[in-house]
């Protein structure tokens, strides 16, 4: 582990997190930076794709970390960018979701001050690797270093992204509701670490986080360095049960229930005609789509309390 010799760092921020309400938020951090003396680069484009080609030539150029202002979306970009790499990838959460700041890194949220303050002295702290988790289909890869999903929650993801209202974590809650009408079992064909089922089930996701979808502790024991990813599957259950679990998704009490299995692997595989995946809010690619950890794979500042 090593501690940021140089003063460099690269903010990115991301104008259309939580919808535009935040703006102000990197301007902020890149002024709090600026007092201690480091060198900032503040980076800022109209569309998520042309903030990433920004962002990763300014990577490529050398500076010393990158800071993403935004959610999970945005975490995922810097994802994207400073996996193999050795620049640090620091998480300002100003987003409708902010899972991968705060089940990961521990940020705190809804606190700006509090969370400039911590990117700030992590700066000064051996840098942290995490694990990623590398997507790859017919014609494409993406990484991700929180969780991704092939089912009702994917689907509750495109319901979420076309609603514009309410805001912030609770437009989950709406869109779930939304789709529990539509609530019926997949049928999946899934390998993990070469052994191959078939399972019906309403939902799946492959997670390095313990929570997703704005403080759902989805796989409560998941860890982010312990070179292994946590599938989480839901068994098929009535509207009724599923209404009866949902609460408990908060606390991580429903893996108490014998139809929501969990198991842990390097590489999975996940096919099921007709389902869109889903990684951190942002819309990837139908599968089939194979899954593979990298361990260690991503560093990050060290925000953690």
């Amino acid at each position: 582990m090593t501690t940021l010799s140089r003063p460099h760092i690269a903010v990115a921020v991301n104008p259309s997190a939580a919808q535009g309400a935040h703006r102000d938020y990197g301007h902020r951090l890149v002024e709090a930076l600026r007092a201690t003396g480091r060198q900032v680069s503040e980076l800022s484009a109209d569309t998520y794709q042309h903030l990433e080609t920004m962002v990763r030539t300014a990577v490529a150029n050398g500076v010393d970390a990158l800071i993403v202002v935004g959610g999970d979306g945005t975490a995922q970009l810097g994802t994207n960018v400073c996996v193999n790499t050795d620049t640090p990838l620091g998480i300002l959460p100003s987003g409708t979701g902010n899972d991968t700041a705060e089940g990961i890194l521990g940020m705190p949220i809804g606190d700006i001050d509090a969370a400039i303050e911590r990117l700030i002295a992590s700066l000064d702290k051996p840098v942290w690797r995490i694990d990623a988790g590398r997507m790859s289909w017919k014609g494409g890869e993406r990484w991700f270093c929180s969780t991704m999903s092939a089912g009702f929650d994917a689907l509750a993801n495109e319901t979420v992204n076309s609603l514009s209202f309410p805001k912030g974590p609770s437009r989950y809650t709406v869109a779930m509701l939304i789709e529990l009408a539509k609530l019926k079992p997949i049928h999946y064909t899934v390998a993990i670490d070469g052994k191959r089922t078939t399972e019906q089930a309403i939902l799946t996701t492959i997670a390095n986080n313990s929570q997703y979808g704005g403080g759902m502790k989805i796989c409560p024991e998941a860890k982010p360095d312990d070179g292994l990813l946590d599938m989480m599957m839901v068994r098929p259950l009535s509207r009724f049960d599923f209404i009866r679990i949902y609460p408990r998704v908060f606390k991580g009490t429903h893996v108490t229930d014998p139809r929501v299995i969990i198991r842990q692997g390097k590489k999975f595989r996940l096919e099921s005609p007709n389902l869109v995946v889903y990684s951190d809010g942002e819309r990837i690619a139908p599968l089939p789509m194979d899954v593979e950890v990298a361990p260690r794979a991503l560093p990050v500042l060290d925000t953690r309390p």
